[in-house]
């Protein structure tokens, strides 16, 4: 069992920067970590997802702006340039084995969520 704690989330102007984080129990190492959002009223979405092997993944309304990354061995980040008023969203981080297809499904474990807001 890994529990994961997001952080960072935040009030931000639109065209700002936000870094949010996940924090594990235990070693992410062996494990693909996956950012999702919901918006009020939206389906979850995936946003990013690094596999093991360091492979990175980006949905298309956020590629060039997200990057996601390996801080430790129990930590991944997402940092969010450029934001927009439709990044805001409740952000959640999972834990689980691979960044393929519609990676949610994918996913084992689950942190709370942390919210982002980008608006003036």
């Amino acid at each position: 069992q890994v529990q994961l704690v997001e952080s960072g989330g935040g009030l931000v102007q639109p065209g700002g920067s936000l870094r949010v984080s996940c924090a594990a129990s235990g070693t992410l190492d062996y494990y693909a970590v996956g950012w999702f959002r919901q918006a009020p009223g939206k389906e979850r979405e995936g946003v990013s997802c690094i596999g093991s092997d360091g492979d990175t993944h980006y949905s298309d309304s956020v590629k060039g702006r997200f990057t996601i990354s390996r801080d430790s061995a129990v930590t991944v980040s997402l940092q969010m340039n450029s934001l927009k008023p439709e990044d805001t969203a409740v952000y959640s981080c999972a834990a689980g084995w691979g960044c393929f297809g519609d990676y949610v499904k994918n996913m084992y474990y689950w942190g709370e969520g942390t919210l982002v807001t980008a608006s003036s």
